[in-house]
């Protein structure tokens, strides 16, 4: 695993899995993205303000978590494999209040910024055992 670091992000590329995963912190929440490799080639330390944010922020948004001082703390898996693109949250467990499934699925459906997920979300929907 090739790991890069700056302050308020960090990636890594998983050579296990061959995918290239990073996360964006700010203030009280953190978000998971799958990254291409380019864009991890295209991250160094050197970057400042939000550089190397809004590099990340290109790819897709894998994990959502939200503490701010104006709602109680939530979460938004929006893949549930986020872990094989950013393995150092393996082993963490999402804090607060986790949207369900379908809450996340109405969501991806709806927002536009969420559109690189449908296709996966639609796949994991269709294996879910029905109601």
């Amino acid at each position: 695993m090739k790991l890069k670091e700056g302050i308020g992000w960090k990636a890594c590329y998983n050579d296990e899995k061959g995918v290239y995963g990073a996360e964006v912190m700010f203030q009280g929440s953190w978000d998971l993205y799958e990254i291409s490799g380019s864009v991890f080639d295209s991250l160094s330390k050197s970057m400042v303000g939000g550089e190397a944010e809004k590099l990340i922020q290109t790819g897709r948004h894998l994990y959502s978590h939200v503490n701010d001082r104006y709602n109680p703390p939530y979460t938004i898996v929006l893949d549930d494999d986020y872990a094989i693109y950013c393995p150092w949250m393996a082993k963490s467990e999402p804090v607060g209040k986790t949207w369900s499934k379908e809450m996340t699925d109405a969501a991806v459906e709806l927002f536009e910024s969420e559109k690189d997920n449908r296709e996966q979300r639609r796949k994991k929907r269709e294996q879910r055992p029905k109601k």
